[in-house]
């Protein structure tokens, strides 16, 4: 497996469209968005800077960072050093997304799930630091 291809380890199918789980590694840059789901990013390993609204910190390992629907957020590892997260997101749906972009790395052929609906995201702004 690449070190960068986002891993879906729980899918809307598997939790009636409750929450999905995904580990994320290395720490993509995208760009300031919105979105109709809540996202909970816990830090496993390194550490991740966000952006919720206008405030910026930073999260290590252990620590938990929570960006609630409809509130404008991104996040990048500006370390550069490895980092590991898991992102919970409620309700679910997203995590096709992650499926799509897993596939597109040529990690695997995409599931049939990844092909369903995938929830908006608004951009609002560019990703931290640029």
């Amino acid at each position: 497996m690449s070190h960068n291809a986002p891993k879906v380890l729980l899918r809307s199918e598997e939790s009636g469209g409750h929450v999905a789980v995904v580990e994320l590694t290395g720490g993509g840059r995208p760009p300031l968005h919105w979105h109709d789901f809540d996202e909970t990013f816990y830090v496993l390993e390194g550490e991740l800077t966000f952006q919720l609204g206008d405030d910026l910190f930073t999260r290590q390992a252990g620590e938990l960072a929570f960006a609630p629907r409809s509130v404008p957020h991104t996040y990048a590892n500006l370390s550069g050093a490895p980092a590991r997260a898991l992102l919970v997101i409620t309700p679910a749906g997203f995590e096709r997304y992650f499926d799509r972009l897993a596939a597109r790395i040529g990690e695997s052929e995409p599931l049939p799930e990844a092909s369903k609906p995938i929830p908006e995201v608004i951009t609002v702004g560019p990703p931290i630091g640029e």
